[in-house]
């Protein structure tokens, strides 16, 4: 409690000192209490000489001393906040609507005319191609060919499904080349630079997104590409849903801060389980014990594709690659864990069903 809230001002200091201002007379000699005479108007009245309060009206008395019992009970400093429920970092219902309507796109085209569906992949690695070099541009200073990567990038895309790996290699191959001449009409500064980092975009944006062309090529490769994304997208929703509720071991704090070792478990535990159940009922020829060792490598890969893209984010200092998708961020934030676990599930099936 203040002691401006009683009115007043400082007490006498012990040893004889002298007392404040509205009193007349020596100091205190220590032979007794000094004798207050009028006060001076404006001084601060000592405690000891605080006047009497004048008597209230009837039961006024008792609620005043209530309310300073009251007062003095009531603990110094902010109201003690109730807790906090935990919340997610994102717009939960943005993200989940943005989430079933790119579902509905994606079944859509990929089970009823299967090159729409390779022209939703290669739209996506021409976005995801400008995102990345827009942020690398921007807080880098890295400028990146854009105009032949993004040609470059789409053909890898049709070019794997049409022509198989060999034409997928041959498109990378071109594209980088394309970017080494293009990038000479610029100045000569920064030059190896920027070539190294528009080959670096070729292949991780739209050469890993070829597996998922050359999936589509097999016979069956509807229900491949729809098992690839099923086991990706429930290994995210496992390590979200499990490291919120329950995380708390750091799985890379210095990456990713979100990410714990209980989300990872989650992650793993849900792909293996989802795998189970789509080998043995979508891909012809598939077993469950297979689909436990895919839901773990897609498990695996998810989550190092989703710490790689943290990596980068946090060497160029942003939270998101873009803002496209309301509660997900850009294209390339829904790509990171896409990307690098395309190939693992078009090698495994490879081996495990065939070529198809």
């Amino acid at each position: 409690m203040n002691d401006s809230s009683w009115g007043a001002g400082p007490l006498p200091s012990a040893g004889g000192s002298p007392p404040a201002s509205g009193f007349w007379g020596p100091p205190d000699q220590g032979s007794g209490p000094a004798v207050p005479a009028r006060p001076v108007h404006g001084a601060a009245e000592p405690q000891q000489t605080r006047p009497m309060p004048t008597v209230p009206e009837a039961g006024g008395d008792r609620n005043d001393r209530d309310r300073r019992d009251q007062g003095a009970a009531r603990p110094s400093g902010p109201p003690a906040q109730p807790p906090q429920k935990k919340r997610a970092g994102r717009d939960l219902r943005a993200a989940i609507g943005v989430a079933l309507g790119l579902g509905a796109v994606i079944i859509a085209s990929l089970f009823v005319v299967k090159a729409v569906f390779v022209g939703v992949i290669a739209a996506a690695v021409v976005v995801g191609l400008w995102e990345l070099s827009s942020r690398l541009s921007e807080k880098k200073y890295i400028r990146i060919p854009l105009v032949p990567l993004a040609v470059g990038g789409a053909a890898m895309v049709f070019a794997g499904y049409l022509r198989g790996a060999e034409g997928a290699w041959l498109a990378m191959a071109l594209t980088a080349l394309a970017t080494l001449v293009w990038r000479m009409s610029d100045p000569p500064e920064d030059y190896l630079r920027d070539v190294t980092a528009a080959v670096f975009a070729a292949f991780y944006v739209p050469f890993l997104a070829t597996f998922v062309a050359l999936m589509l090529a097999a016979q069956d490769g509807a229900w491949r590409v729809l098992t690839f994304l099923v086991l990706t997208v429930v290994s995210d929703t496992g390590a979200y849903a499990v490291g919120w509720r329950f995380g708390k071991h750091k799985l890379a704090p210095r990456i990713s801060p979100g990410k714990t070792r209980e989300g990872l478990l989650g992650a793993v535990g849900f792909a293996m389980a989802a795998g189970a159940l789509c080998m043995e009922f979508l891909i012809d020829g598939g077993s469950w014990w297979q689909g436990l060792l895919l839901g773990l490598a897609v498990a695996t890969s998810a989550t190092l594709g989703d710490l790689g893209e943290s990596m980068i984010k946090r060497d160029l200092g942003i939270k998101d690659m873009g803002n496209l998708l309301p509660g997900h961020g850009g294209i390339m934030d829904r790509l990171d864990s896409l990307l690098p676990t395309a190939p693992v599930v078009w090698l495994l099936l490879v081996v495990f069903v065939g070529a198809g």
